[in-house]
């Protein structure tokens, strides 16, 4: 079972400073029949203009993984974490017993476009906690990265959740594999570009729910990148 999620049909916040995308409910946007997938709660596409960002707020027992395709992100936390996130680089942050942050767009001459992705942890009052990477995809085409996991495998950051987070590049007209397990949920977001899943059209900011498909199949259309989530 494959059921998409067209770009188009997301929620948006959109305001002077911040245009936002969400594929499950969030803030001013609710949706009963989008509220989540598994353990995946959130993904937010956010283009912030220069200069602009959120100013300091709380989280709570929330794993948080932050991808960045363009530009500067600015993050400052009350761990003592002050960084800035370039593009290619992934964070981590675990909410965890309670964690305040801000993130700001750290160029004042273009804005910061990034993906903002909340998995439940598996327990509640986790320490908090923050990690920041760079994966090099350019490098790997046709091949899929960790880029987040329950047990830190292979050099991806370490998530509280039965979960694996995958990064591939592919090439025009590059195909590629994924061997799925009959108890595991899966969520492929594209990130951009063009590709057919099993069949299916996607491109840009598209998404699906995978279930009961015992392999993925990816053919490029075009140049593209993907980002799938291995759910329990």
């Amino acid at each position: 079972m494959i059921r998409l999620r067209p770009n188009q049909e997301r929620g948006r916040t959109n305001l002077d400073w911040l245009d936002s995308r969400h594929t499950f409910s969030f803030g001013g946007y609710h949706d009963a029949q989008h509220m989540g997938f598994g353990s995946l709660r959130v993904i937010n596409e956010d283009r912030v203009a220069a200069g602009a960002g959120f100013p300091t707020h709380g989280h709570r027992d929330m794993e948080i993984v932050t991808y960045v395709l363009e530009g500067e992100l600015a993050h400052r936390d009350s761990t003592g974490t002050s960084s800035v996130i370039g593009a290619g680089e992934v964070q981590r942050m675990s909410a965890g017993t309670g964690i305040h942050h801000s993130e700001y767009n750290n160029r004042t001459d273009a804005r910061v476009h990034f993906l903002q992705i909340w998995l439940l942890p598996e327990h509640q009052a986790i320490a908090p906690a923050y990690e920041q990477r760079a994966f090099d995809t350019n490098g790997k085409p046709g091949k899929w990265q960790l880029i987040a996991s329950h047990d830190g495998a292979q050099g991806s950051l370490t998530v509280h959740q039965d979960a694996r987070i995958y990064l591939a590049k592919l090439n025009d007209d590059m195909a590629l594999e994924f061997a799925a397990q009959a108890k595991r949920k899966y969520w492929l977001q594209m990130v951009r570009g063009a590709v057919e899943l099993n069949g299916q059209a996607l491109s840009t900011s598209d998404g699906a729910a995978i279930a009961d498909e015992v392999c993925l199949r990816l053919a490029a259309a075009e140049p593209a990148e993907i980002m799938l989530f291995d759910l329990a």
